[in-house]
């Protein structure tokens, strides 16, 4: 079977990847890199491991090329081969694309990034490190300032973040998307057995268990509402969310751990609705709401001024409530006990919320529309003046 031709190779530059870790950002960057494929671009992932043997793995969104992290200061892993290695993975992209925040991609770039059209997946504001972060904000503006573009997953968070405020240059907004054709079918045998030991029709949530998830505050809820609510994923709060659970009686509650694909896609279909009470800005946008919305579950979630409002139209797709609002969150809960109408009709309009805007295949048209329009316009700065202006083979053989 002859190869297949790309017309376009893409750099994605993180810390960290699969199968080391499953983070949301991690699952943009894999979702990216199979839409990009389809519209025939190539991807390439950079990434830190603690092992990184083997070096490069195969995998169907592209090869993943893993160097050794050599140290890690305050969530930063830096890795001096990777340093030495990166001018000549700059070399192979036609554009480079890094996610933020990630200071060693930052610092990456800066020293050895070249010339190479670049953009930026600006996905969080730094919240949590703000001693490092004054460190850090040089090399950050710097960086900032040289990316050809700037990309924000939401209006949301271009508004609320001062970050975005003072570039002071046109954001592009992309929102993450998720490609359903990857969702793996429906496994009447994993339903059957979660239904054996949830029952059906309970509140749902699914993540990494960290400190900005509002996990505790799901707890306090809990206690006011007695339908079942079950928790799935590991991370950092686990056991001290299994014991304030414990401890507050909560028999109701159920942390069933991190889950397949295809369990994931079970506890979906068996719950009513999904509720994520993330209570501060570490969360930017909130993939788990993008799947919920998929599988067309009414929401709950927080206003936190990101991307998780956006998501989550409240009134329309379920409701957005104050943070850190236990009460508030409870009598969320209560109204759709109450009104099973209206949650099904929240459903519905969440899951056309997700094929009108969280769609992989819409991420990937919106970013490949982007990294030509760089494309091109670095390739018209190095031209001579006396050559022909008009739009190159990259943009000709995708239209």
């Amino acid at each position: 079977m002859p190869a297949r031709f790309f017309f376009m190779r893409i750099l994605h530059v993180y810390k960290s990847y699969y199968p080391d870790s499953f983070g949301g950002i991690e699952q943009v960057i894999f979702q990216l890199s199979r839409g990009l494929h389809g519209l025939g671009a190539e991807s390439r992932i950079l990434t830190l491991s603690g092992d990184a043997s083997p070096a490069v793995l195969l995998r169907p969104e592209g090869q993943v090329h893993r160097f050794k992290t050599t140290a890690e200061v305050a969530s930063n892993p830096v890795s001096l081969s990777a340093l030495r290695a990166f001018r000549q993975q700059v070399e192979w992209a036609d554009v480079v694309h890094y996610q933020f925040p990630w200071p060693f991609g930052d610092l990456l770039h800066v020293l050895r990034g070249g010339r190479r059209p670049s953009l930026v997946t600006y996905q969080s504001d730094i919240v949590r490190q703000k001693y490092w972060l004054e460190a850090y904000r040089p090399l950050m503006r710097r960086f900032l300032g040289s990316m050809d573009a700037v990309v924000a997953t939401s209006p949301n968070y271009v508004a609320s973040s001062p970050v975005l405020a003072r570039l002071n240059r046109k954001i592009d907004v992309v929102p993450n998307g998720i490609d359903e054709q990857i969702i793996p079918a429906l496994d009447a045998a994993a339903v059957e057995r979660w239904r054996g030991k949830l029952g059906q029709g309970f509140f749902l949530f699914v993540g990494v268990l960290r400190y900005y998830k509002g996990i505790h505050v799901l707890l306090e809820a809990a206690r006011q509402v007695r339908r079942p609510v079950v928790v799935a994923g590991a991370g950092p709060e686990l056991q001290a969310l299994k014991a304030r659970a414990a401890s507050l009686g909560l028999d109701h509650v159920h942390f069933v751990g991190e889950v397949t694909d295809v369990d994931k896609v079970a506890l979906y279909t068996l719950a009513d609705a999904f509720v994520f009470p993330s209570n501060l800005r570490s969360e930017a946008f909130g993939m788990s709401l993008a799947e919920a919305a998929l599988f067309g579950k009414p929401m709950i979630s927080c206003e936190i001024g990101t991307g998780t409002s956006f998501i989550n139209e409240d009134g329309v797709t379920g409701w957005t409530i104050p943070p850190d609002d236990a009460q508030a969150l409870a009598r969320a809960m209560q109204s759709f006990i109450d009104d099973p109408a209206r949650m099904g009709r929240m459903g519905q309009a969440a899951r056309r919320r997700f094929e009108s805007m969280f769609t992989g295949r819409s991420m990937a048209a919106a970013y490949m529309k982007i990294y030509q329009r760089i494309a091109d316009a670095k390739a018209a700065q190095a031209r001579p003046a006396h050559e022909d202006t008009h739009s190159s083979s990259i943009r000709n053989q995708y239209e």
